[in-house]
């Protein structure tokens, strides 16, 4: 049997092993937060926005970001069904109910007249997720967030190295969240960051992130509301540090894995990929595959075939309303039907020609 084809696993380098043991040796004291101002000022600076504050991981950007908006019991926070838990979780944590609307088909990410048609007197936020490096039509939310005073939040976890018509992913909403997870394009292990330009909510953030303790407040170990504990540790961060010298490569090495999927794919029929409109960038942290109903192709035949070539494939993020916690919102048909007939490919950054024609190998099988 040929060695295992992982779906993802992160790039290190001997510079992320040197910071991070740096950081582990000195990074005490005085120097606790050294790696962490430099990793937050570096991202700001990719990014093109005022203010960042680096997390332990994405969801504690978003649950912070969405307290910091006022968002709770009662409020209602619509956003696509088609999304992992970790976007709606912070909602139902602070009492507040997630409204699940359907996607794009081209997409997969919200659809805003879907969206516009479930704004209500208790809407608080529209979250708008960046899916699988995808962009959402942020012109159409923004609009739609100025129209009824709604405030866009961008969960761009998946989406580093994404512009939208020369901004890039995360920097055009009232925030932006991202993860560093061990499956990212960049990786901190754990880890995340909430970014901003509203010096407020800045503020906010800042204080709830660190137990509630303003950095105006004078008293050693007074904290003037109940925060959070969602930061990233100074090694970890230093891991950051090393991963933003390289993330130009890193995003390039992602863009030049799809662009040979997408290449070797081109010719089968009823198959789709992530999209790149005109004026996008797309990061393509995950390439996917959507196949068209009429092939018969499945998650299930997929997962079978990727299997017995001792390849991992990594299934399309169920529907939301799927699951138990949550009220079943089938009409939601786009949703409710990619998923059944979608698949992850591999995509880590040392991957091999001959293993992305492996992967391919698989695909083609269905057509031969």
């Amino acid at each position: 049997m040929k060695p295992r084809i992982y779906y993802t696993k992160p790039s290190i380098t001997d510079l992320e092993v040197n910071y991070a043991s740096d950081a582990a040796k000195n990074g005490w004291g005085d120097q606790c937060y050294a790696y962490i101002e430099r990793f937050e000022n570096l991202f700001k600076e990719h990014l093109g926005v005022k203010y960042a504050v680096a997390t332990s991981s994405c969801t504690g950007a978003l649950h912070m970001g969405m307290s910091a908006l006022g968002i709770g019991p009662g409020d209602e926070v619509i956003l696509a069904d088609t999304n992992w838990i970790a976007t709606a979780a912070p909602i139902v944590h602070l009492g507040a109910k997630p409204v699940f609307v359907d996607i794009l088909p081209d997409t997969w990410c919200i659809d805003p007249d879907k969206a516009e048609a479930a704004i209500t007197p208790n809407t608080k936020a529209i979250v708008a997720v960046h899916l699988y490096g995808n962009l959402c039509d942020m012109d159409r939310l923004l609009a739609i967030g100025e129209k009824y005073g709604i405030p866009i939040i961008e969960d761009a976890a998946e989406a580093i190295g994404s512009i939208y018509y020369g901004k890039r992913a995360g920097s055009m909403g009232s925030f932006g969240a991202f993860s560093f997870h061990g499956t990212k394009t960049l990786t901190t292990g754990e880890g995340g960051i909430f970014v901003t330009n509203d010096s407020n909510l800045y503020d906010k953030v800042l204080t709830l992130s660190n137990h509630g303790r303003s950095r105006f407040q004078k008293k050693q170990f007074w904290a003037d509301e109940v925060g959070f504990k969602y930061k990233m540790s100074n090694i970890q961060a230093a891991i950051g540090c090393a991963q933003m010298v390289r993330i130009g490569s890193l995003i390039q090495r992602k863009r030049e894995i799809f662009a040979k999927y997408r290449e070797n794919l081109a010719a089968l029929p009823g198959v789709a990929m992530n999209p790149e409109p005109e004026g996008t960038i797309n990061g393509a942290w995950m390439p996917t595959l959507v196949f068209s109903p009429d092939t018969d192709i499945s998650r299930e035949k997929l997962q079978s075939a990727f299997e017995e070539k001792n390849i991992d494939a990594r299934v399309f993020f169920w529907p939301l309303s799927s699951l138990d916690m949550f009220v079943s919102e089938q009409q939601n048909v786009n949703a409710w039907s990619i998923p059944q007939r979608a698949i992850n490919l591999p995509s880590y950054d040392d991957i091999k020609s001959d293993e992305i024609d492996r992967v391919c190998n698989v695909i083609y099988g269905f057509f031969s």
